[in-house]
């Protein structure tokens, strides 16, 4: 250790031991009195820099200059986000690194609010006026829920919470602050400004991608569009922020709470001038703003990231008897053989209506976010014809939305027969049929899910079909306009 470092130390054990012999039989709270007269920041350059993750929390990095004396110093910083982890909290000196020693850090969070100034005044004089205009003045002897107060005469006079009008107190009582603020004692081996560094996570910021697809009058390609939405309710505002955005799973241990309960902000769409740079950072992605962007409390912001047009599509139709989309429990092979005759033979008409395309023709990796598909109606307005989500996709993947349900086809499957030859053994039939009222022909991809045992074969069927894994074939059928196809096959599945 060298001798400048040392001597800071031995100023520091000094200055520690003076500080215990002042708050030996005194309030050691850092009262509003205190903060005020505590020297605060100014802003530095570059100011701010917030890292957002798509998992609800954000970090800050925040550079400001203070005017520190040499030896003891004690400042505040006041614009910090109520949703702060206080634990997370890291304080350097950019302009004297070695020359200073951080001895105590506190974060201030009792803010000013009626419980807190009710509970500050309990046995303290108060002034109430009531819905009827009458003036109350007593000892407060509890303020939780309904007021009771003790007058000069002895009288003890229950207020109902609903009758309040006005309270009056005589001052801000001590511990009471409007906004967080983190306070720390240090030692400075030089006087002057000096630019510090406070990085810090808090909870309360979080983005998602939201997509707009447009998709064409044929079926045949569509127009993306993505946005970054920002939603803010950390309790602070970030002016000129250099902004950065993280997609990914990224593993946090959740923090205990000291955010400040807020309620989500309506979204605001702004639309951003520049485009988003992305890059790859780690095992994740990360996308930059090039520009300063202000992001306010209690604001949804969105900037467009991403723009291409003409991306080939495709529309199908998808007719799944068991609705395995909500992931029933006997849609794939599970433990034990299933030999219950009721077995997975529940089933719904609905055909699902679903959208492909590649994201090889699409410059940018898509992070996970909900996309909404329009259609032009003839008098060229755009209307919504479904919703779906996305998880993080990397550029090259295909996407497959579900996007609702056919209108003009229904599908119907019944178990026709069921069999057990052997004990071993078990075979069953099934009859598909489905109905197509358009005017137009139409493929449906019927897709079926053999979960009884893990060992099965299809004995007989009237249609081509295609195994796409363990447990699960496909149908394509082609169903003429106004007409209807059939389709008939018997498993057989045999076990030890």
């Amino acid at each position: 250790m060298n001798a400048r470092r040392l001597s800071i130390l031995t100023v520091a054990s000094f200055m520690l031991l003076a500080i215990a012999g002042a708050c030996i039989g005194g309030d050691s709270d850092v009262t509003p009195t205190a903060l005020t007269s505590i020297p605060s920041a100014a802003a530095s350059t570059p100011n701010l820099s917030l890292t957002v993750y798509n998992q609800g929390s954000a970090l800050v990095r925040d550079r400001r200059q203070f005017e520190l004396s040499k030896g003891f110093n004690e400042i505040a910083f006041r614009e910090v986000a109520a949703s702060i982890d206080p634990t997370s909290v890291l304080f350097k000196s950019i302009t004297d690194p070695e020359g200073m020693v951080v001895l105590e850090q506190n974060y201030v969070y009792d803010l000013v609010g009626t419980s807190a100034l009710l509970n500050k005044y309990l046995d303290q004089k108060i002034q109430v006026v009531t819905n009827d205009g009458e003036l109350h003045e007593g000892l407060l002897l509890s303020g939780r829920d309904d007021l009771i107060l003790q007058e000069s005469s002895g009288e003890v006079t229950v207020i109902k919470s609903t009758e309040i009008q006005r309270f009056s107190f005589p001052e801000l009582p001590d511990g009471l602050i409007t906004r967080p603020t983190l306070v720390w004692q240090l030692l400075a081996n030089q006087a002057g400004t000096q630019d510090v560094e406070i990085t810090y996570l808090t909870s309360g910021i979080s983005w998602r991608a939201d997509y707009v697809l447009l998709l064409a009058d044929d079926d045949s390609s569509l127009d993306l569009d993505g946005w970054i939405t920002l939603n803010n309710t950390s309790g602070a505002t970030f002016e000129d922020a250099q902004l950065k955005l993280i997609a990914g799973d990224l593993q946090r241990i959740s923090p205990e709470g000291y955010a400040v309960d807020r309620a989500y902000a309506e979204e605001m769409p702004l639309s951003g001038a520049a485009p988003v740079e992305e890059r790859e950072f780690f095992e994740y992605h990360l996308y930059e703003i090039p520009r300063p962007v202000t992001v306010h409390d209690n604001e949804s912001k969105q900037i467009e990231f991403v723009s291409a047009a003409g991306v080939p599509a495709e529309k199908f139709f998808v007719y799944d008897g068991l609705q395995c989309r909500g992931g029933y429990w006997y849609c794939s092979f599970y433990g034990s053989a299933r030999t219950d005759p009721s077995y997975g033979i529940a089933t719904n008409t609905k055909v699902m209506v679903m959208v492909e395309f590649d994201t090889e023709n699409v410059d940018a990796d898509l992070p996970a976010g909900r996309i909404r598909l329009y259609q032009q109606d003839i008098d060229g307005a755009a209307l919504l014809i479904g919703e779906d989500s996305i998880d993080h996709t990397p550029k090259g993947e295909e996407i497959r939305l579900y996007v609702g349900d056919a209108f003009d086809i229904v599908g119907e499957r019944i178990q026709t027969d069921f069999r057990r030859p052997r004990e071993n053994v078990l075979e069953e039939d099934f009859k598909i049929t489905l109905r197509n009222h358009k005017d137009e022909a139409a493929e449906v991809r019927v897709v079926e899910h053999l979960s009884r045992w893990s060992e099965w074969r299809i004995t007989s069927s009237t249609s081509d079909y295609v195994k796409m894994d363990s447990s699960t074939i496909e149908f394509r059928v082609n169903i003429p306009a106004n007409g209807e196809r059939t389709i008939r096959y018997t498993v057989r599945y045999e076990w030890p």
